[in-house]
Order: C-alpha cells, then sequence, then structure tokens
C-alpha cells in the first residue's frame, strides 16, 4: 500500500518525513528507502529520510537516515522540523517536547504564533569533548582535540573535533566562499582517524558574535544547514577564543542562533517550513522492501 510522507526543511536542510504510528514501517529496508526518497532525480529529493515514531520514554522518538542509506544518531535542523510537524499536524498539543533520539533525550520547545510553530529551540545537550568520544583515534583519549594538526593526503591542517551526539571536525578557513568543501571534506569525513566517519565544517569568522559556516555532512555531502554542525561550531570557536559563546551561524540556507550556556549545554534557535504532503506507490517502494 502507498506509503504517506511529508517534505520539509529547516534553512534548506531537507528530509522526508514518515509517521510510524499508523503506518507499517517493518516491511521496509529502511536504509535503501532513504536512499529511494532522496534521489533528486528519481525520487522525492531530500538530504535524507526521518520516521516520526512511538516512544516508551518520550513524547515522540527519531530515527535519521542518510541517502547512503547508513543511520544518524541527531540531526538539528530536522529536530525542529519534527517538533513543528507533530505540533500542527495535532498529534500533540504540547510545546515543550522530549524526543527520543540515539544521541539521548533532545529536548525542543515551540513558539506558537496563533495555530502556528514560528520557530524552534533545541537543547542540544552537551557537548562531548573527549578524544574517545568524538570518536577520534589516537592518544591521549580522555583529552580534547583543540586546535591541533591533521594530516590529510600530503596537507596538515588544524582542527577542532567535537560530538553532538554526531561527531564534527571544525576547520576555519579564510572564506568560506573559496573553501575547498567538496575536495577536503569527504577526505576528512573518511579520514581513519574517524573510526566512525565525521561531519566537517568550514567556518569563516566575521567577528565575536558571528561566523559564515559551510558543512560536509557524514554520509549526504554538503548541504545548505546542518544544526548540530552548527552547534559544534559555537563550541569549538568558543574554545578557541574566536567567539563569544552566543553567536549567529550564517549558513547557505539561512541564519541559526547558536548559545552554549554556562550549564554546559548548547540551545539551537532557528526556522522550520512544511513544503509538500504526498504518497509513494507501491512499484516505486519495491526495491526498498525486505
Amino acid at each position: 500500500m502507498p506509503l504517506r510522507f511529508t517534505k520539509m526543511h529547516g534553512l534548506g536542510n531537507d528530509y522526508v518525513y514518515v509517521v510510524g504510528h499508523d503506518q507499517d514501517l517493518e516491511r521496509y529496508d529502511l536504509g535503501r528507502l532513504s536512499a529511494l526518497v532522496s534521489d533528486r532525480h528519481f525520487g522525492v529529493g531530500s538530504d535524507g529520510l526521518i520516521l516520526i515514531l512511538p516512544s516508551e520514554i518520550a513524547d515522540f522518538r527519531m530515527r535519521i537516515f542518510n541517502p547512503d542509506e547508513s543511520e544518524s544518531n541527531m540531526c538539528g535542523n530536522g529536530m525542529r522540523c519534527l517538533a513543528k510537524y507533530v505540533y500542527e499536524h495535532g498529534l500533540t498539543d504540547r510545546t515543550e517536547l522530549e524526543v527520543e533520539t540515539p544521541a539521548g533525550i533532545i529536548r525542543p520547545s515551540l513558539t506558537i504564533r496563533g495555530n502556528e510553530v514560528t520557530c524552534v529551540t533545541v537543547d542540544m545537550g552537551e557537548p562531548r569533548l573527549a578524544r574517545a568520544d568524538i570518536p577520534m583515534d589516537g592518544e591521549p583519549v580522555n583529552e580534547p582535540v583543540i586546535d591541533q594538526e591533521l594530516c590529510v593526503g600530503t596537507d596538515f591542517i588544524r582542527v577542532t573535533c567535537v560530538s553532538m551526539g554526531n561527531p564534527h571536525c571544525v576547520l576555519l578557513v579564510d572564506s568560506v566562499d573559496g573553501a575547498p568543501v567538496c575536495e577536503l571534506g569527504p577526505q576528512i569525513e573518511n579520514h581513519p582517524c574517524f573510526p566512525d566517519r565525521t561531519n566537517v565544517e568550514f567556518v569563516e569568522i566575521i567577528d565575536r558574535r558571528h561566523v559564515r559556516m559551510r558543512v560536509w555532512e557524514r554520509g549526504a555531502g554538503e548541504t545548505l544547514a546542518c544544526g548540530t554542525g552548527a552547534s559544534a561550531t559555537c563550541v569549538a570557536c568558543a574554545l578557541n577564543d574566536l567567539t563569544d559563546r552566543a553567536i549567529e551561524v550564517q549558513l547557505l540556507g539561512g541564519d541559526l542562533d547558536i548559545e552554549w550556556t554556562g550549564d554546559n549545554h548548547v540551545l539551537m534557535t532557528g526556522p522550520a517550513v512544511e513544503v509538500f504532503s504526498g504518497e509513494l506507490r507501491d512499484d516505486f517502494l519495491a526495491p526498498a522492501l525486505t
């Protein structure tokens, strides 16, 4: 039977959303399903597939699959869109939510005007800085990786690494416009020192409260925005005393407000947009059936 879906995006970081409360998802290879729907020529077109599922320990459960069929632990832009969807589609009337993810319980807060969610602030939790928690090979395992040298091919670059429930490698560039995102991004993503691969952020400092960022996302390639990447960038810039702990991160798809608070949590605030809904045909879905 057809599978209902909704296309949404957060600053151009777009996903296909499927609700599992009333649809049988066990019949699908979810990684393969993500590859099918993400294809921008033969599918819906997206940066991945996000499932909205029941949870025994939270209001909802979120699973995220990349176009390369791998599963991610967390997606900040995707979380904002999920929060907007469940409220505006009547799955909840709460404006303070708890969402179960492989990275832990994430707490989005909704700003409502009329019956519309105008923006969402997500408590992204505490950044993890120890090398072993990124994870990143090398010693000492319990120490952070701040402005350290990394050999990539024949070049040496300086990086700061942060886990926001998924791994991030942040490096400074003079200008994001000319940054070698599509050349250097996949090399760092698949670098041997990152056993689970990594997301890569290319960051240009404007001033103490503003940065520009481009991102190469693990399993997806360059995207227009990344909420966990913007969060990791805020932490990395503060650790290197390049910015304050509350900054605006300017991405290709728009701007996010990020704050690394005094209680060691990262707050991300930004918009979410619903684009359209539809049904995936049985013949299209056939390659993803188990």
